[in-house]
C-alpha cells in the first residue's frame, strides 16, 4: 500500500486496510453460513431471519428517528429497503443451486458494470468485457453441456447483481435523507416486514428452532452489524479506490469461504474466470474518484454498503 493509505492509520487504532479486509471476510463467511440455513428454512425464511435479526439488532444500536420524515424521505428508504429484499432473495435463491464463490462472482458484475457505465472511460469498458469473459468460464457455459447448464442459478445471480447497483445508488439517496445508520436501520425494518409473513408461511415452526435462530443471528451479525461497523471505522480515513480494491476481493473471498465451511471446490478454470473478475473490478474499483465519481462505493455511515450482504 501507498505511504498516503499506511499513514491513514490512526494511533491505537487498527489499519483501515486490515479493518475492511476483516469486513469482506465477515460477509463471505455470513453467505457460506446462509447456504447451511437455506435447507432448513428454505429462501424467504432465511432472508427474514437475516433482515429481522439485524433489524433488531441496528434498532436497538442506532435508535434511528422515525418522526419528521417527509413522504419523499419514506419513499426513498421504501426503494431502498425493496432493492435490498430482492438482492438478498435472489442472491440466496442462487445460493440453492450454485457454489457461492460461482453465485458471488457471477452478482460482482453488477456493481462493477455500474462503475464502468458511471465513469464512461474505455479501460473501464474493456474491465467489463474481460470481466464477462471471467463469468463465462467461472459459470462453465463452455464445457458444461447446455441441458445441465444452471441456467436458473445463473440468471438469479445475474439478478442479484442488478439488484446491488439499484442497491448502491438508492443509498447514497439514503444518505443525502438518513443521519449515520438511520438509513440502513429503517431499510432492514421495511425489508423484515416485507419477508416475514412470506417467511412464516414457507417454513412454519423451523423458523423458531434454535438452531435456525442461532444460524440466523451469526448471518444477522456476520453479514450485516460487524461489516457495516468496520467499514464504517474504515472510510474515515480510507480512500474510495483502497475501499474499491479492497472489494474487489470479495469473490475469492466467497470461494476461499465456500471451500472452509462448505467444502466446495472450484475447477482451475472457474478460478481463473474469478481472477478476471477480481482483475478487472481491481481496475474499475480502484480507481480514484470524487465522492460524485464513477466508483460505486457506498459509505455505511450514509445508509449504504458495497457488498455481498449484502448480498451475502
Amino acid at each position: 500500500m501507498s505511504g498516503s493509505v499506511l499513514a491513514s492509520r490512526r494511533p491505537g487504532g487498527a489499519h483501515p486496510v486490515v479493518l475492511v479486509l476483516l469486513a469482506v471476510g465477515s460477509v463471505q463467511l455470513g453467505g457460506a453460513l446462509a447456504a447451511t440455513l437455506l435447507p432448513l428454512v428454505g429462501v424467504f425464511g432465511s432472508v427474514a431471519l437475516r433482515l429481522g435479526l439485524a433489524a433488531l439488532i441496528l434498532v436497538a444500536v442506532v435508535r434511528p428517528r422515525v418522526r419528521g420524515r417527509s413522504r419523499s424521505d419514506w419513499a426513498v428508504v421504501l426503494l431502498f429497503a425493496l432493492a435490498l429484499t430482492a438482492m438478498n432473495l435472489t442472491f440466496y435463491g442462487s445460493l440453492t443451486r450454485l457454489p457461492i464463490g460461482v453465485a458471488v462472482t457471477i452478482e460482482f458484475l453488477g456493481p462493477l458494470a455500474l462503475a464502468a457505465v458511471l465513469s464512461r472511460r474505455a479501460r473501464d469498458l474493456g474491465a467489463v468485457a474481460a470481466a464477462l469473459v471471467g463469468v463465462v468460464l467461472i459459470s462453465e457455459a463452455l464445457t458444461t453441456p447446455w441441458a445441465e447448464l444452471d441456467l436458473v442459478g445463473i440468471l438469479l445471480a445475474l439478478a442479484a447483481g442488478a439488484c446491488w447497483s439499484a442497491y448502491i445508488v438508492l443509498s447514497r439517496h439514503t444518505g443525502a435523507r438518513f443521519a449515520g445508520l438511520d438509513g440502513i436501520a429503517l431499510c432492514m425494518i421495511i425489508g423484515a416486514v416485507l419477508t416475514l409473513p412470506v417467511g412464516l408461511v414457507t417454513a412454519g415452526s423451523a423458523l423458531w428452532t434454535t438452531e435456525a435462530l442461532a444460524r440466523g443471528l451469526g448471518i444477522a451479525l456476520l453479514s450485516s452489524a460487524i461489516p457495516y461497523s468496520l467499514e464504517l471505522m474504515a472510510l474515515r480515513s480510507l480512500s474510495a479506490g483502497t475501499f474499491g480494491v479492497m472489494l474487489s476481493l470479495e469473490p475469492a473471498a466467497a470461494a476461499l469461504a465456500g471451500l472452509l465451511v462448505l467444502g466446495q471446490v472450484l475447477s482451475w478454470v472457474q478460478v481463473g474466470g474469478m481472477a478476471l473478475v477480481v482483475v478487472a473490478s481491481v481496475l474499475v474499483l480502484g480507481r480514484p474518484t470524487s465522492r460524485g465519481g464513477g466508483t460505486p462505493n457506498a459509505d455505511p455511515g450514509d445508509g449504504g454498503h458495497l457488498d455481498s450482504a449484502s448480498a451475502g
